[in-house]
């Protein structure tokens, strides 16, 4: 099996980058009195019309390369994109956002156990130490208080957004070369667009918008800024260079990678919202960077081993093969 790439893992370091602006666009929206679901709206839906024409042009006429992915780009949308929103949204409204994000993130640990339970082979041991410093490092970087009390509820929804973010992992890395990153961006974008809009008519997720100014930064500016930001920037090229990390990488580094996002999103803030991350923060960062080096590392010893098996024994580096 061929070695993947090393810049797999840049890609995946700016993919994280960009989805880690999200949250100071946002929270800038929210501020002036946007609901959750009209910024989600608007980042899905403005993408979704974004990407549209780059995809039907990436496609080069082969229409039934689309028509043969369809369900695919369905569950995709709705459940990775549409459905990750909604309930990581509904555990911010219970619970505070570092709790929230903190079950989201517990994404990667959860393919770790997916990938053992599909396979029936228990993960090497550099990727289980990768693992639990991840965890711990995100501990760290979202300084939980130690009065944090937990919502029922708010958990529920918070492990849901963490299955939804599997499903993003694992369709990307799986999805048919034949089907481009933009073709898969951008119909999962449309999918996961039209179950926002019903959640949106039905009252599951409503909508308000206020068109006054925001502060970015310290520089009061047009609501189009954050909007544009959060549209452009850490939906349209996230989610592309998303899937391409996780094609290059697979399912599992490129989830683990996904975790400095969470260091992006304090950089981020601290940057446009003025909150500077502290020392506690800062050294959460470097455990994460540590458990995605473990991984990283384990994946290539995996893949050195594959190289010298015997062509008769199984891949043991990739347990999920790519559709």
């Amino acid at each position: 099996m061929a070695q993947r790439p090393p810049s797999g893992i840049w890609v995946a370091l700016l993919s994280a980058a960009t989805f880690g602006v999200s949250g100071p666009f946002a929270k800038s929206l929210l501020e002036i009195g946007w609901s959750p679901g009209a910024a989600v709206g608007v980042r899905i839906g403005g993408a979704a019309l974004v990407l549209l024409v780059p995809a039907f042009v990436s496609l080069r006429g082969r229409w039934s390369t689309l028509r043969g992915n369809a369900l695919t780009l369905a569950i995709y949308g709705v459940t990775a994109i549409a459905l990750c929103q909604l309930f990581y949204f509904n555990a911010v409204a219970r619970m505070s956002v570092g709790v929230s994000l903190l079950l989201e993130y517990l994404a990667p640990v959860l393919l770790v156990g997916w990938l053992w339970i599909r396979s029936g082979r228990a993960p090497h041991r550099l990727t289980a130490m990768g693992s639990v410093v991840a965890v711990l490092g995100l501990l760290l970087v979202l300084d939980l208080g130690a009065e944090e009390r937990l919502d029922p509820v708010g958990v529920l929804f918070g492990l849901a957004a963490a299955v939804c973010l599997v499903v993003f992992f694992l369709m990307s890395a799986r999805v048919q070369d034949s089907l481009p990153p933009l073709v898969m961006a951008g119909g999962g974008m449309v999918a996961g667009a039209l179950t926002i809009l019903v959640l949106g008519l039905t009252g599951l997720m409503p909508f308000r918008f206020v068109f006054t100014d925001v502060v970015l930064a310290g520089w009061e500016t047009s609501w189009l800024v954050p909007v544009a930001g959060l549209v452009l920037i850490s939906t349209v090229a996230a989610y592309v260079v998303g899937i391409v990390a996780a094609q290059r990488l697979g399912s599992k580094v490129a989830s683990f990678a996904a975790l400095t996002e969470v260091v992006f999103a304090v950089l981020a803030a601290w940057l446009i919202l003025g909150e500077l991350p502290g020392l506690i923060q800062l050294a959460g960062g470097a455990l994460i960077v540590a458990g995605v080096v473990c991984v990283r590392v384990d994946e290539q010893r995996a893949a050195g081993r594959a190289e010298r098996a015997p062509l008769n024994q199984p891949n043991v580096v990739e347990p999920l093969p790519r559709a």
